[in-house]
């Protein structure tokens, strides 16, 4: 907030959105502003169509009067579209501005055929779920997207990513937005001057690493108490997100959490052209491989992932083996960043990956750091990329800092 008496419609927005202040008076409270002036700011977010009254709230004074109005955020007013790419397939939604998936859908997809094919795809699957969902073109605020390396968030742009060939330094952002243009042009609602308009706007995009948004997802959803939550995502990669204070932790250019290329001292080559990396040696495609060589069909951590669902015993050996060389690095995580919660997920988040996990972790790591420690797997599972990547664009959109730009284009 910009402080006492100079609060602008983006913070009183924050306070409501956050239950900090829900009435005229508590605003008043909060901020310092005068009845008159928190009356003409609010005014523009009713016009928006981002807030609305609800019910009347207690009276306070015994003497009685007029119970105060409640203030709510509006989470009708739009939607969000977000996506999450693996490295052969995909999941797209449709959610509320809360955060409720209104439609969705998941199907192959693999990022090795390229930014520009995938990306289309995706144009494709939005439109198709928008119709599903019964909203327009025009009622979508920004799309989500999470992706499977490191990004530059401020330029949506992956950096060397080692599982996405050709897609570093590619814009995302720019390809994305303009195939849901193009689709919805043709598709959902272009038949309505809105719809129409809608698809030749420009849709705000936002990409970030897949753990990052996962992470970010569930300790929203399951752990909004935690001031320190790690997620390490074991699929075909390795990667960690990490929430701090309810904010993702990225580095200072958003390589932070890649813990997959640590050198755990194996030879094994990586795909990003080094030997002996943690993803090298306890991915799921690394057990992959090792089931492979063995006889067992298996060609990717989904694969390894069936396999141990039907209890297969030697896919639950290696997961346990693999789980061991990652707890031995996560005890060095943990001793580090001192978390509450840490989070397993993705393909090979079961019983016997989290077993070796935790033979490792309580054995190496200091007892003072693993004291207040829950170890857990996901509750999201496959939504939590994107309840993450729509939370993401919400927080983004709707921070104090850009409400007031965005009142200004919609004329308010």
């Amino acid at each position: 907030m910009t402080g006492r008496g100079q609060a602008g419609a983006g913070d009183l927005l924050a306070l409501v959105r956050t239950g900090r202040a829900t009435t005229r008076g508590a605003l008043q409270q909060a901020t310092g502003l005068s009845r008159a002036t928190v009356g003409q700011r609010l005014d523009r977010l009713f016009r928006a169509g981002w807030l609305r009254e609800g019910a009347g709230g207690p009276v306070d004074s015994p003497l009685g009067g007029r119970p105060s109005i409640t203030l709510e955020f509006d989470d009708a007013h739009a939607v969000v579209l977000a996506a999450d790419l693996d490295t052969r397939h995909a999941r797209a939604a449709v959610l509320t501005l809360t955060g409720e998936i209104l439609a969705e859908h998941g199907g192959p997809l693999a990022v090795e055929d390229g930014p520009d094919v995938v990306l289309g795809e995706l144009g494709g699957w939005f439109a198709e779920l928008l119709v599903k969902a019964g909203h327009r073109p025009d009622e979508v605020c920004g799309i989500g997207l999470a992706v499977p390396g490191p990004v530059d968030t401020e330029t949506g742009r992956v950096v060397q990513p080692p599982i996405m060939p050709g897609w570093d330094g590619y814009d995302i952002r720019g390809r994305l937005a303009r195939a849901f243009r193009e689709r919805a042009d043709t598709g959902a609602g272009a038949g309505t001057e809105a719809g129409a308009g809608a698809a030749r706007a420009e849709v705000p995009v936002l990409v970030d690493n897949d753990a990052n948004l996962m992470a970010y997802g569930e300790q929203r959803t399951g752990y909004p108490d935690c001031s320190a939550f790690v997620l390490v995502k074991v699929s075909t990669g390795i990667g960690a997100g990490v929430v701090v204070g309810g904010s993702v932790y990225r580095g200072v250019d958003g390589g932070a959490g890649d813990i997959g290329h640590i050198r755990v001292g194996a030879d094994a080559p990586c795909r990003c052209g080094s030997h002996g990396c943690l993803a090298a040696v306890a991915s799921g495609g690394a057990v992959a491989r090792r089931l492979a060589e063995s006889g067992v069909p298996a060609a990717s951590g989904s694969d390894v992932r069936d396999l141990l669902a039907a209890g297969h015993p030697e896919a639950a050996a290696l997961a346990r083996e693999a789980g061991r060389k990652v707890g031995d690095v996560l005890a060095t995580v943990v001793t580090l960043l001192n978390p509450g919660v840490l989070m397993i997920a993705g393909d090979l988040a079961g019983t016997a990956f989290l077993t070796g996990v935790r033979e490792l972790l309580y054995q190496r790591a200091l007892p003072r750091s693993t004291a207040g420690l829950e170890v857990v797997t996901s509750r999201l599972g496959e939504r939590a990329g994107l309840v993450g990547a729509g939370a993401m664009v919400v927080e983004h959109l709707y921070a104090p800092e850009r409400v007031e730009e965005r009142l200004l284009a919609l004329g308010v």
